[in-house]
């Protein structure tokens, strides 16, 4: 049986915190990994190093509505429910991506491929070329709700927003589902500040 692995493809902003593109990942270091602060609660630093751990996809989450057109690269994105249909995201509250979101009522998770790290860059803020959060670096059909879908992405799942939830520095947005799209590629990852890809390994220990 084989085994999925994940294949460092790019660095990306060793030398910064990437908070775009998360709720958890960034940099930072740690004296120990068990490290508790005052209030019992782990150690931020400790916390966001062991976080560095973990493999997330990417995808850019776009709200169009009365607030505004915005797009976010996002990884904190999971299913909720399959009956009904139903998904999570968690963007930072200080986001203007989340404000609108919020205010729009309505939310659609576009899932990248390993072709789009450009685009992931794109809505991280980071650009290789253009400006920041620039919605003509792809290109987007309207979605289901009005949000912008993008053309070529692996998955797409366009929401209502359901419930929200203000938990630390992030709001927790659950959607409801009410449009899916299927494509084609490979999905592109995120792991220790570094793009990765899915490999498949017969030989993994």
């Amino acid at each position: 049986m084989s085994e999925m692995t994940v294949e460092t493809v790019m660095r990306t902003h060793p030398s910064t915190s990437v908070e775009p593109y998360a709720a958890v990942i960034g940099a930072g270091a740690a004296d120990s990994p068990l490290s508790t602060n005052s209030t019992g609660t782990a150690d931020h630093n400790a916390f966001v190093n062991a976080m560095r751990g973990a493999v997330t996809g990417m995808n850019v989450v776009t709200t169009d509505g009365p607030a505004g057109r915005f797009g976010l690269t996002v990884s904190a994105f999971s299913s909720v429910s399959a009956d009904p249909p139903m998904v999570l995201i968690c963007i930072n509250r200080r986001s203007p991506a989340g404000a609108a979101v919020h205010e729009n009522g309505r939310f659609c998770v576009n899932v990248l491929s390993t072709k789009q790290r450009d685009i992931a860059d794109t809505f991280a803020g980071y650009p290789a070329d253009g400006a920041p959060y620039d919605f003509a670096a792809a290109r987007w059909d309207e979605g289901y709700t009005g949000a912008p879908s993008l053309v070529d992405a692996i998955a797409t799942f366009d929401c209502v927003v359901e419930t929200t939830i203000d938990s630390g520095s992030h709001a927790v947005f659950i959607g409801r589902v009410l449009s899916v799209k299927e494509g084609e590629g490979r999905p592109l990852l995120y792991t220790d500040r570094a793009y990765g890809r899915p490999c498949t390994d017969t030989h993994v220990n």
